[in-house]
């Protein structure tokens, strides 16, 4: 399985809870919608950070930066099928994903990266 893992930072002037209600309540149910046209995605989890001080026992010590303000993990069968079929109604889903995240998300400022698992335990 390959993993496409998004580190998500919002917005400036969006607080924590805003963002993360716009994320789970607009955006999650419009990736549910579109996934009619994107059938390769087989899972789409989102994980929401808690707040900065409940995080700050296991970054300090690390010397990590600032935490993202959540992650998006969407699963793949293989690296073949992440390009979709190619149709005209699956390129459009994808630019709907785009230009959504464009309005709550710091785009620039987040990651997005392929990933392949290995379970360790």
């Amino acid at each position: 399985m390959i993993k496409l893992v998004f580190c998500c930072r919002r917005k400036q002037g969006m607080t924590r809870e805003e963002f993360q209600t716009r994320w789970l309540d607009e955006h999650g149910p419009l990736v549910r919608k579109v996934r009619e046209h994107l059938p390769m995605m087989k899972r789409y989890v989102q994980s929401h950070s808690l707040p900065d001080e409940i995080s700050e026992g296991v970054r300090a010590p690390r010397r990590a930066g600032p935490a993202y303000d959540g992650i998006t993990e969407v699963w793949f069968d293989d690296l073949e099928s992440i390009g979709g079929d190619g149709s005209e109604a699956a390129l459009a889903a994808g630019r709907a994903l785009v230009v959504d995240e464009s309005e709550f998300l710091d785009l620039p400022n987040c990651a997005v990266f392929l990933t392949e698992e290995h379970e360790i335990f």
